[in-house]
């Protein structure tokens, strides 16, 4: 992607779903063939993100199913999960180490699973690994620096979690390729959701530095307070601005795919 390429970041975004009742319904308003994530959940299990990749490959789309190491017990279900995600036709998986606080099983982390699932030959053809620009709320800076770097050997790109200033992902990519991690990074951003439920989402997963954001852009932060929804137009242009070296976009939909993608809709008209 040409760095600055405004109307390049936002050709062919993915878009993250949860596996919830009515997802698949939803799914109709995504585009043709659009590449939707599918998140992991501890309280549902993999199976369920599992069988809402399954439904979207038969709607045609490219689905990615979330794979959390430590919801995962051992090599045996792994194997039944990536027989059912390779007979769908799924070729793209993102693993993640999970929102449990326990592993189920043998699974302690990604980079685990990155292992097993080569070791065992059943390694689809692309995979993805998570990324932290903002840091996380758990693991130390330097340990996710880390695991990225061992994770890199097995996976074919990286996705950003959510972030709200584009400066900081930049910087995250500028030190990644300092670091020789050469991953393709896809910037991780919020499409049209609710702003009272982002914040919760926000501090839920840890989005560092909330507090840093707000100091730092006050009008955005006090913006996003008082509106009913946010969508994160300034944020995309800010990135393509940036001229870092991105792949894409990963948009986090909240599962408020029509209003997101009539943005992104939108959002690519006016960039034409």
């Amino acid at each position: 992607m040409e760095p600055g390429s405004l109307a390049a970041l936002l050709a062919r975004p993915r878009y993250e779903v949860a596996p919830v009742a009515g997802v698949l319904a939803a799914a109709a308003d995504l585009p043709a063939g659009a590449t939707v994530a599918v998140t992991a959940s501890p309280s549902r299990g993999p199976d369920a993100t599992v069988a809402v990749a399954e439904g979207l490959a038969a709607l045609g789309f490219a689905p990615v199913p979330h794979l959390a190491a430590r919801s995962l017990r051992d090599r045996g279900e792994l194997a039944l999960h990536l027989d059912r995600l390779a007979g769908a036709g799924v070729r793209d998986v993102f693993v993640v180490g999970g929102d449990a606080r326990e592993p189920a099983g043998e699974f302690p982390d990604g980079l685990a699973v990155l292992r097993a699932m080569e070791e065992m030959g059943q390694r689809p053809p692309r995979v993805g690994v998570p990324s932290y620009p903002d840091g996380h709320h758990r693991i130390p800076t330097g340990v996710l620096w880390t695991d990225l770097a061992a994770k890199a050997a097995h996976a074919d790109y990286t996705v950003t979690q959510l972030c709200f200033d584009a400066e900081v992902v930049g910087a995250f990519v500028d030190e990644a390729r300092g670091r020789g991690i050469r991953l393709p990074v896809i910037a991780g951003v919020p499409g049209v959701v609710d702003a009272a439920r982002l914040v919760r989402v926000s501090v839920r997963i840890g989005v560092a530095d909330a507090v840093r954001f707000a100091r730092a852009h006050p009008g955005t932060a006090g913006s996003l307070l008082r509106s009913r929804s946010h969508r994160s137009d300034d944020l995309v242009e800010a990135l393509a601005a940036g001229g870092s070296d991105l792949a894409g976009l990963h948009v986090f939909t909240f599962n408020q795919i029509e209003p997101t993608v009539r943005w992104l809709t939108e959002a690519r008209r006016a960039a034409a």
